[in-house]
């Protein structure tokens, strides 16, 4: 029975768009009156960050919504790890704490739980009818480079591997022994999800409102490098 979300929300030098992240996941209404916990990571941000979420905590006593902080900056891959040992949901799902994703699609990763019991559900930026932000050329094309690569390691056919929307079941997720700390996280996550016998994973097709370095991107060319190596290790390795 899927009674419970988790939201778990990595986050580093977010204090301009946190609250704004918070207020749509807290005003979000999940179908099958699934309820909701937060659970933010707190990646020692160097601005307001935890100032703003502790403010949005006091504002909003009634929500479910648990803080922790990293003693020291250790990537988003170990925030979401830190995450998914603190949440207690059926489902997780990660949150970005900027504006590229919206959580009003949740409801869309969770339909294919309720009709086919799915365990895995990505949600792809590149299929279906939702609207995508124009940018990147080269992050466009080395985005499909990698989940064909990925999926040529794991027999996996999906359009988007390195989606931050991945809906999972929690027992899954906490059984996953995350190593990498940054963006390798993505194709470590789909090549162990890959090895679990039995594992029922969907796509559905999301929007994508996709930000510019100016306005705040952080993963770069060497991200890049570094999943094609993960793609490799963890074909191979747990």
């Amino acid at each position: 029975m899927f009674k419970k979300l988790s939201i778990l929300i990595p986050a580093y030098n977010e204090g301009p768009t946190i609250h704004v992240i918070l207020e749509k996941v807290s005003e979000l209404v999940l179908d099958h009156g699934i309820q909701k916990e937060i659970i933010i990571v707190n990646d020692c941000s160097t601005d307001n960050t935890v100032e703003r979420v502790n403010a949005f905590i006091q504002a909003h006593p009634e929500l479910d919504i648990q803080l922790f902080s990293q003693e020291k900056n250790k990537g988003k891959g170990a925030a979401i790890n830190r995450a998914i040992q603190e949440c207690s949901g059926d489902y997780l799902i990660v949150q970005d704490a900027d504006l590229e994703y919206d959580p009003e699609e949740y409801n869309l990763l969770i339909k294919p739980v309720y009709k086919d019991n799915a365990d895995v559900v990505y949600g792809s930026r590149f299929m279906g009818h939702h609207p995508h932000r124009i940018l990147f050329y080269w992050h466009s094309r080395g985005n499909k480079f990698l989940t064909n690569l990925s999926n040529m390691m794991t027999n996996l056919n999906l359009t988007d591997m390195e989606t931050c929307y991945k809906l999972i079941r929690t027992s899954i997720a906490k059984k996953i022994n995350i190593k990498e700390n940054r963006f390798g996280i993505e194709p470590e996550i789909t090549a162990k999800l890959a090895k679990v016998k039995g594992i029922r994973i969907y796509e559905v097709g999301i929007s994508y409102y996709g930000r510019t370095y100016e306005e705040g991107k952080k993963i770069g060319w060497k991200d890049g490098f570094r999943a094609i190596w993960c793609i490799f290790k963890y074909k191979f390795t747990n």
